[in-house]
């Protein structure tokens, strides 16, 4: 039986800045000097700014659709989505592009929807694995489509700049659902049309 897991009260403002000040302390700086002053609050701002799909609803997004579509039932895809994230392990940036391909059942939503909801899922603490199947699953969900594919390509900088220090390297994954999973031709078709014809 899964046990809902308790609510956290939100830390405030102040008390995000006072964790940000433990932290350059931490380091061995002092963070009363000139530099790090007004660093808890820029930090704090950009956390804000980083973390943004915690305050929107995913489904949401994507229910307002379009049925005069002409009968149009071939594939749509949105090529090349700027990407950028945050590493849930290590807090630092994962930066890549997002392929997003769906099969139209009648409906179709407006592309910058879908530009959005990759956005919505990445502004928040992920690994990308979990951001590819969210992205594909709520487009799947909410639109009912006949199929969704989704590949998202991204370098890791909790890879290149720690760790294991590979710089160069970049991380693919892929959700298919529907007649991407099942039809060889048409998860051709979406490779090569995303540009990554060698899948």
């Amino acid at each position: 039986m899964d046990i809902p897991r308790q609510v956290r009260t939100r830390p405030t403002r102040a008390q995000a800045e006072e964790a940000v000040r433990t932290l350059l302390a931490w380091t061995g700086d002092d963070p009363d000097r000139e530099g790090l002053v007004g660093t808890p609050d820029r930090v704090v701002r950009a956390y804000e700014e980083f973390f943004e799909g915690y305050q929107d609803d995913p489904v949401a997004l994507l229910e307002r659709t379009f049925e005069e579509s002409g009968n149009y039932n071939e594939m749509v895809v949105l090529r090349d989505i700027c990407l950028e994230s945050h590493c849930e392990h290590h807090i630092i940036p994962l930066i890549g592009k997002a392929h997003v391909a769906y099969l139209p059942d009648r409906r179709v939503v407006g592309i910058s929807k879908l530009a959005r909801l990759v956005d919505v899922f990445a502004h928040r603490l992920q690994i990308q694995e979990k951001l590819t199947a969210q992205i594909a699953d709520t487009i799947q969900s909410v639109l009912q489509p006949r199929g969704v594919a989704v590949v998202i390509d991204a370098a890791h900088q909790c890879m290149t700049t720690r760790g294991v220090h590979k710089p160069g390297v970049s991380m693919v994954t892929s959700r298919l659902l529907g007649e991407f999973e099942t039809s060889e031709p048409l998860r051709r078709q979406f490779f090569a049309m995303a540009g990554m014809g060698g899948m």
